[in-house]
């Protein structure tokens, strides 16, 4: 998570207690924008993230030692013993596993680096991370103070099927049939599946997408990507689905869509149903 702040605060030797304390005031704080990138290529996931100037930032705790590069940018670390670090962009090292506390000096663009062929984001951050329980709870308090209220889109979903002949039970259940199901293909992505308060899981943006730019690959000769199978219904969607000459499917986004803020994720990106299952009727 990162919390704007005006100026550098002196830190001296702490605890991972005193971490959590620190986190929880962190979470209380306006979260900064830190878009983030996820590239996959074979045997790699490479997670970028912006950090702006003037944030502070607690990372979540790394599991396993893990490559790090540093492209762009000016970063102070605060060690655990009180001591601190000075990182200049371009660098590349070994980070431990645990936490970083660190003071954005300067616009930092940063990867992590692991060896993995998993391109599900949400098992990756369970594999790779340990979230704290301040940062759950702050989970669980958004989701209480939610403001969208998904109703009107959820009724407008069961209209939308309903001209197409389909109802509820039934699209979950093909939602559910993961026999025509495939991954993601290998490239970078400014989007996860996650819980969504519209309906199960859905797709959400965590880098900062512009109008009109290419999302992800929906449909790939006849295969749902999780972009195709989690993208759920809006009322007044932010995407589209936009076939190709061979017939493929790709998910674009019809508006700017925000990221993520410190470690939440971005805004959930929607479709009209009635544009997708007309584009999957063959009716342009």
């Amino acid at each position: 998570m990162l919390a704007r702040a005006n100026s550098q605060a002196a830190l001296v030797s702490f605890t991972e207690a005193d971490v959590e304390k620190l986190e929880t005031a962190f979470l209380a704080q306006e979260q900064a924008e830190c878009p983030v990138q996820h590239h996959f290529g074979p045997g790699v996931y490479i997670r970028e993230v912006v950090l702006p100037t003037g944030a502070y930032v607690i990372g979540h705790r790394h599991k396993t030692p893990h490559v790090n590069i540093m492209l762009e940018g000016q970063i102070t670390l605060f060690n655990q013993d009180g001591t601190r670090t000075e990182l200049t962009a371009p660098q590349t090292f070994v980070g431990g596993a645990g936490r970083k506390i660190a003071y954005i000096n300067e616009k930092v663009r940063w990867q992590n680096i692991y060896a993995t062929n998993e391109t599900n984001v949400e098992t990756l951050e369970a594999q790779l991370l340990d979230k704290s329980l301040a940062f759950e709870e702050s989970q669980k308090a958004n989701g209480f103070f939610l403001t969208h209220d998904p109703s009107a889109d959820q009724e407008d979903f069961i209209e939308a099927i309903a001209a197409f002949g389909f109802d509820p039970d039934t699209v979950w259940a093909i939602s559910d049939d993961e026999s025509d199901q495939i991954p993601l293909p290998h490239g970078g992505y400014k989007m996860m599946v996650a819980t969504s308060p519209i309906h199960g899981k859905g797709v959400f943006a965590t880098g900062d997408i512009a109008a009109h730019e290419l999302i992800a690959p929906a449909r790939l000769d006849g295969k749902r990507t999780p972009a195709g199978r989690f993208t759920n219904h809006s009322k007044t969607p932010n995407a589209e689905m936009v076939k190709s000459k061979n017939g493929d499917i790709y998910l674009f986004s019809t508006q700017s869509i925000l990221g993520c803020k410190g470690s939440n994720v971005g805004a959930e990106i929607t479709i009209d149903y009635r544009q997708a299952l007309a584009l999957s009727a063959g009716v342009e």
